[in-house]
């Protein structure tokens, strides 16, 4: 397998958390960003090692607003030999009578489809493209606006639908991502929906970079106290 930063951090949380095992049938969600893709190329190395006992498949959700993926994406998938299915759907034919089209709707909607292709296919685990600053964010999100201590988890079993959700880049911060993407071709397409709002997570981005000093090891350690907690000096 292909050795580097990246795929090395990748590899410490899938252990650390057990996230592949064998017979697994893993649905991993591409949207053509440097998150999913960096995902996705890391599982199109490691399938090919001689212990790997797993299959996996690249689905995309293309909709009306998204438009098809990067022809670069495309070829760059081509070249990796990775299984890659496209479902087209109309989110706003979905929306419901007085509600407004947003970004959560359609992210509500294409997460609904990877779900249900999942139970219908035979796909135990989803793998998503959330990295430890998405982490961060959703911890400071939930803190302020929940007035909840609660964050986005490595693996995460569903009560009412027979999949896991799993996020084998929980220990990598964008900025690793970032890095990668650009010395492997794959950086710089974003989504260009006019209907994006993400002026919550935008908010607590900058938030965290504020308090960090945008220090990567600040925000190490600040990622490293959700698994030190020191309950004696809570209320």
């Amino acid at each position: 397998m292909k050795k580097n930063r990246l795929f090395s951090i990748i590899d410490k949380a899938i252990y650390d958390y057990n996230l592949i095992q064998d017979g697994d049938r893993i649905l991993i969600g591409a949207s053509g960003g440097k998150d999913s893709t960096a995902l996705i190329e890391y599982f199109s190395n490691r399938v090919r090692r001689p212990d790997s006992r797993f299959e996996y498949l690249a689905l995309n959700i293309q909709t009306e607003f998204s438009g098809p993926l990067p022809e670069n994406i495309v070829r760059l998938f081509d070249e990796w030999k990775v299984p890659l299915k496209v479902i087209k759907i109309d989110v706003q034919e979905r929306l419901k009578e007085g509600k407004k089209m947003n970004c959560f709707w359609c992210s509500t909607q294409r997460r609904t489809e990877l779900n249900n292709f999942a139970m219908e296919n035979g796909y135990n685990k989803i793998a998503l493209g959330h990295h430890a600053d998405d982490v961060l964010e959703t911890l400071l999100m939930n803190a302020l606006h929940k007035g909840e201590l609660s964050t986005m988890i490595p693996s995460l079993k569903y009560e009412k639908y027979p999949v896991t959700v799993i996020r084998p880049l929980y220990y990598a911060f964008e900025s690793e991502i970032i890095e990668h993407a650009k010395e492997n071709g794959f950086y710089g397409w974003t989504c260009t929906c006019n209907f994006q709002d993400n002026s919550t997570r935008k908010d607590a981005r900058k938030k965290i970079a504020l308090i960090t000093d945008g220090d990567i090891k600040k925000k190490q350690h600040l990622f490293d106290s959700l698994k030190n907690v020191n309950t004696d000096y809570l209320p």
